[in-house]
């Protein structure tokens, strides 16, 4: 009896050397998806040095070089807000300000939106090359917009210049004075601070979870590019709500509470112009962003190994 016991305690040892359990991998795991975040927020001179230099390269040998994004933008509001001004009977010095800043705005969440579908199909070469974590791409990415943001503030300082006298005080949009009255420039300007914190943030979970979609299906940034031209004329940025009439403004403001992008929007030039900004905007964003963040993380946790194949 001890020796048949011998021979099966040897047997199930050479069959356990022979055929081990199978080692679980971590690499769809939320443990691997974090120190990918962690690791690429902690290497910011990467990409911060990467995102600028996308900027210079793109307008290298142009003699005043980025700031033909200003001037590109500039001269967009300016005859857009003086035809739209003309036509939906606007104060031009409260419409310019209001049609820039609602560009400056859209671009960078358009921007977010198109350029990040593609941030890792751009970053090819860098992925097959460099072992550096996906947040890196991201983030040079979404960096790359708010250099671009800054360039055209400039913009909104010169309109904002031209239109204190009208902005610091009181006012209405339209020419006879119908529709909300808006506070003013105050103290309420801070707002712009989280509004703008915010929208960064959702331009980071933008880029993430577009990127990694596109580069497994190559038609959705063709998809997106189609849908948000659309978006972009059912979002308050060449017209506003104020101008329309009393049933106008009832359907008009129906229509954009479910736009969430108009909310987006509204919670940084809401402040820059002196406007009261409506608390279910803030509830919205902060909601769509921390809902955008959840589901960017899911599908980074299990897809995030795959990227380098599909690129």
């Amino acid at each position: 009896m001890h020796a048949t016991s011998t021979v099966h305690a040897t047997s199930d040892h050479t069959e356990t050397a022979l055929n081990p359990a199978p080692i679980e991998s971590d690499r769809r795991s939320f443990a691997r998806t974090f120190t990918d975040l962690k690791t690429g927020f902690a290497n910011h001179e990467l990409w911060a040095h990467l995102g600028w230099q996308d900027i210079k390269q793109r307008y290298r040998r142009s003699v005043i070089g980025p700031f033909w994004i200003t001037i590109a933008t500039g001269v967009m509001a300016l005859g857009l807000g003086i035809l739209y001004s003309a036509l939906f009977h606007m104060k031009i010095e409260t419409f310019l300000p209001y049609i820039t800043t609602g560009f400056i705005v859209w671009n960078f969440i358009l921007a977010c939106i198109t350029e990040g579908a593609e941030t890792f199909i751009a970053n090819e070469g860098m992925i097959k090359q460099m072992p550096a974590p996906l947040t890196v791409y991201v983030l040079r990415t979404v960096w790359r917009q708010v250099l671009m943001l800054a360039h055209n503030l400039i913009i909104y300082v010169i309109v904002l210049l031209v239109s204190i006298g009208t902005l610091g005080s009181p006012y209405h949009m339209s020419e006879d004075n119908s529709g909300p009255l808006h506070p003013g420039l105050g103290f309420g300007m801070l707002l712009v601070i989280p509004g703008f914190i915010l929208l960064v943030v959702s331009g980071v979970w933008v880029s993430l979870l577009f990127g990694i979609i596109s580069t497994r299906f190559r038609d959705i940034p063709q998809v997106i590019n189609s849908l948000v031209q659309l978006v972009f004329y059912m979002t308050p940025i060449v017209w506003s709500p104020d101008v329309l009439g009393e049933r106008g403004r009832s359907i008009g403001h129906t229509a954009v509470q479910f736009n969430p992008l108009y909310h987006y929007v509204q919670v940084v030039r809401g402040p820059l112009l002196g406007q009261q900004v409506d608390w279910w905007s803030w509830v919205i964003v902060v909601a769509l962003t921390g809902l955008g963040w959840g589901i960017a993380l899911l599908v980074m946790k299990n897809y995030r190994s795959r990227v380098s194949y599909w690129v």
